[in-house]
């Protein structure tokens, strides 16, 4: 779908008419790492996943986004779809953008697995911190061989100008004051183990956001929703009732 001059890839499945489930990939990703979440709630839910600008099968943007232009862009295409109040779940970069468009936009109820809120010491190595994390996730080699094939293919070195800048505009963004006017119902679920978005990124943002809760997976990296998928959607589907 064309949006802001830019074409959106999405795939959308499941139960259409009921509530909406929209997730929202990490940096340098595709469509393919939140699908795992996504067949879980297949015969539940309306499910919509997408391919952020920039990634996957979506162009890239007309110029450097900010993380609230991403969350503009969602947004737009949500509505274009016809998807009030979604349910939506980020994993880190799109953990951020989750985070700025519940506090803009109307969500129903939020998820984020280890998603950042505000600038890390080591700004630019986060990337190289999450694709390390990335390579010891067992569940990786069971997906389809077009997440093998594009997972970390786009880094900051080889990036073009535009996505260098994004990704220097998104690290460096302090969103604190977007993040405390969140009101609807959020669930933050890390592994004790990231060393991308350190452990107590979650109880800072479980103290900024009104109406939220932890849940730690031992053991667990910066992908411990996918470490522990099935342990996590039992937690999902009790948290959305």
């Amino acid at each position: 779908m064309n949006i802001n001059n830019s074409y959106v890839n999405y795939v959308r499945y499941g139960k259409i008419g009921e509530k909406t489930i929209v997730l929202l990939h990490g940096w340098g990703q595709n469509i393919e790492m939140m699908r795992p979440i996504g067949e879980h709630f297949v015969k539940t839910n309306d499910i919509i996943i997408i391919d952020l600008p920039g990634y996957g099968e979506s162009s890239e943007p007309n110029f450097a986004y900010s993380v609230e232009d991403y969350a503009d862009c969602i947004h737009n295409l949500l509505e274009e779809l016809g998807v009030k109040k979604p349910i939506l779940m980020g994993h880190s970069f799109g953990g951020k953008i989750s985070l700025f468009y519940a506090s803009k936009y109307e969500v129903e109820k939020l998820v984020l697995f280890a998603s950042p809120y505000c600038p890390e010491k080591e700004k630019i190595s986060l990337k190289v911190k999450i694709l390390k994390s990335l390579k010891k996730v067992p569940i990786l080699n069971k997906l389809e061989g077009t997440v093998k094939k594009h997972i970390g293919s786009i880094d900051y070195r080889n990036a073009t100008p535009i996505m260098r800048e994004i990704l220097v505009k998104t690290v460096n963004l302090d969103i604190t004051n977007e993040v405390r006017k969140i009101k609807a119902p959020t669930l933050l679920i890390w592994g004790d183990l990231d060393t991308a978005v350190p452990l107590k990124r979650a109880y800072e943002l479980e103290k900024l956001i009104k109406d939220a809760g932890v849940v730690v997976y031992e053991g667990g990296t910066h992908y411990a929703y996918l470490e522990f998928l099935l342990p996590v959607c039992k937690v999902l589907k009790n948290f959305l009732g």
